[in-house]
């Protein structure tokens, strides 16, 4: 168009941009009202999705009311089509930032459901953002007139280039993506490395798995080091697991009496302490003739790794309690030393001047 503005142009277009900023604030107050009823919900999905979209519509209603503006007003083709072109970029750009943000959250809601714990394993969900993120600045390329095929070629070449270079952070990352493939490691379990280290798995990123010790400590294990090295999982494949306690009792014990003792006890705290597991069956186990006792094994259920030293520390307590009404003794270990009267021979130095046999000095 070549005519000039005139009053009813800016009118109008005027009215288009404020119709966008009205769609934008009332769906953005919409979005707000349905967001306080998706946190009301089980599943987290639905919160991601409905804060990306507090993103994406407002911006878009903008977008559209710009873009009818700049259609209403006499504008040349050229600055037209730059008009647009900006818009559609910025509206692409909202929408991969949004996507990203939805994808990788459902991504991070999947991960959270399979390992049941607050945890997230990272390494997912940052993937993730990165491929959408990428595909959108192809795209915002391909708008602006940009041929992508060079670019792409030249990303092919430069990889190979970069993947040499970066052969250890690689190697973290595909043992990373291994061990969450093949299910040995995930946020939320107990696991022992034959190095000593252990904890819980906290976050398994794109280079390292962090692990939290008992202690609150953290703990950085590269991943390409973690797939090397040998390790117990305490939650796979159950998270429930038995707990062996030693006690020994005085020979002169009546073994049934112990036995029921005890068994009453274990019942007692698999009931009654948090973390135990109200169905185990007791089980007492004799198993050994020693210096001065009779030891055996009591088997205690625990729900999980760290509810084991609460529970053995009320099962040893009560324990002690009931063998000291019940009158069941518990032996410190003895010794005992036969001592046999005899002589120490000492022989003498011999000296130039003696025989070559001398009698020996007998101390009695």
């Amino acid at each position: 168009m070549n005519r000039a503005v005139t009053l009813d142009d800016l009118i109008l277009a005027g009215i288009a941009l404020a119709a966008g900023l009205l769609v934008a604030f009332l769906s953005r107050t919409l979005l707000r009202w349905l967001a306080k009823h998706a946190k009301r919900t089980r599943w987290s999905g639905d919160d991601v999705v409905v804060d990306a979209l507090r993103t994406v519509v407002p911006w878009a209603a903008i977008a559209g009311g710009a873009a009818t503006a700049g259609a209403v007003l006499p504008l040349t083709r050229s600055v037209q089509r730059h008009v647009n072109q900006s818009l559609t970029v910025l509206l692409i750009f909202v929408v991969t930032l949004s996507a990203a943000r939805v994808i990788a959250g459902l991504v991070q809601t999947v991960t959270q459901s399979r390992s049941g714990v607050a945890g997230s394993a990272t390494i997912f969900v940052n993937i993730t953002r990165v491929l959408v993120l990428a595909i959108g600045f192809l795209v915002v390329l391909q708008t602006l007139g940009i041929s992508i095929a060079p670019l792409l070629t030249a990303l092919g070449v430069g990889g190979l280039a970069v993947a040499l270079a970066l052969q250890d952070t690689l190697a973290n990352l595909f043992a990373g993506i291994h061990i969450l493939a093949s299910k040995t490691v995930q946020p939320g379990d107990y696991i022992r490395l034959s190095s000593g280290e252990e904890g819980y798995v906290v976050d398994i990123n794109w280079r390292q798995t962090t692990v939290r010790q008992l202690s609150n400590n953290l703990v950085v294990i590269p991943n390409g080091q973690l797939a090397k090295t040998n390790m117990t999982n305490y939650t796979r494949p159950e998270q429930q697991l038995t707990v062996l306690v030693q006690v020994g009792v005085a020979y002169d014990s009546d073994l049934e009496h112990v036995e029921r003792v005890t068994t009453e006890v274990v019942a007692e705290v698999m009931t009654g302490i948090t973390g135990a597991l109200p169905d185990h069956e007791p089980a007492v186990r004799f198993h050994t003739f020693g210096d001065s006792r009779i030891g055996f094994t009591v088997i205690l259920g625990v729900g999980e790794f760290s509810d084991q030293y609460r529970i053995k520390h009320e099962f040893i307590k009560r324990l002690h309690q009931r063998y000291r009404q019940e009158g069941i003794r518990i032996p410190a270990p003895t010794r005992t030393v036969a001592l046999q009267q005899g002589s120490v021979v000492i022989p003498q130095q011999r000296t130039a001047e003696e025989t070559d046999e001398v009698d020996p000095v007998r101390l009695d």
